[in-house]
């Protein structure tokens, strides 16, 4: 497989997989809704961010050095299913919470912070089984011999889809009729990504135990 042909089934599988429903899709589409089109891109670039580093470490070699230390691999996992579980815990209790929102939703924007860029970072990385995703793409797909130069280009792709995706997301859920949708709902749409978030905390953790017995 020549490199072109190479770099583009990697970006096909990659966005197959950004595009699969998950904690970092209810994340991004939550703060998209809630806070508008600015904490919505803060959160994609927070997740094109962990997902290059990701992505990064895969090449490097790290999916190896987890797989030669399984119990380390597992605390990785344990920790990032506390952490969604954390979220899980957060969207229920302030489902009732009022919207903080300051200024009109029509304008199309927010007075978000930072925390949205660290909150879709921190949802990204909380993961370890992403690098090993993306090892496993990169091992089928990488060309015989690439060079610094292509692995390079693949950071590039692996960031400007994961930011890409996300960003449309972003885009399309920040709308006004998003938003007003989210302002009527916001109690059972928060719930139900706090039951969601804490499913898929559960899943993650269940993985250790299974692989531990």
């Amino acid at each position: 497989m020549n490199e072109a042909a190479s770099l583009l089934a990697i970006g096909i599988a990659l966005l197959i997989g950004a595009a699969s429903p998950g904690p970092s899709f209810i994340m991004v589409a939550r703060s998209a809704a809630s806070g508008g089109r600015r904490a919505g891109l803060q959160a994609a670039l927070g997740m094109g961010l962990g997902g290059l580093i990701f992505a990064v470490g895969a090449l490097l070699g790290l999916s190896a050095t987890l797989a030669a230390a399984p119990k380390v691999f597992a605390a990785l996992k344990l920790a990032g299913a506390a952490y969604l579980g954390y979220l899980a815990f957060r969207l229920w209790q302030g489902a009732k919470q009022p919207l903080e929102i300051q200024i009109p939703l029509s304008t199309g924007r927010s007075t978000a912070s930072t925390r949205h860029f660290l909150l879709g970072f921190f949802t990204q990385i909380s993961n370890p089984k992403t690098v090993i995703v993306y090892a496993s793409v990169f091992a089928a797909l990488l060309p015989s011999s690439p060079g610094i130069e292509f692995h390079l280009l693949v950071a590039i792709l692996v960031f400007a889809i994961e930011a890409g995706w996300y960003a449309t997301v972003a885009l399309i859920l920040s709308s006004d009729g998003a938003q007003a949708v989210y302002v009527r709902c916001k109690v059972w749409i928060d719930r139900l990504s706090g039951v969601m978030m804490g499913v898929l905390a559960a899943k993650l953790a269940g993985s250790v135990i299974e692989n531990d017995r």
